[in-house]
């Protein structure tokens, strides 16, 4: 597919080291592949559902971007 975005050897040397590694859990989908789509999201202004799926599934990409709700400041109270 055109205009896809995919990280660099570089830039993905950059970045790698700073992922978690070894987590408890489900297996993780191919990092490089979800960073690559959500930079592709933000440079394309397209929406997370009409991501291409190549770089995996939609709620997957949207998810890593996101910080989990317990990291997300609480709205204020009046």
């Amino acid at each position: 597919m055109a205009g896809e975005f995919w990280l660099s050897e570089a830039q993905w040397g950059a970045i790698e080291p700073l992922l978690p590694k070894n987590q408890p859990g489900a297996r993780r989908t191919d990092d490089r592949r979800v960073l690559s789509g959500i930079v592709h999201v933000l440079k394309t202004g397209c929406r997370w559902q009409d991501c291409p799926s190549v770089y995996g599934p939609p709620p997957t990409i949207y998810n890593r971007l996101s910080p989990p709700d317990d990291a997300r400041p609480m709205a204020a109270t009046a």
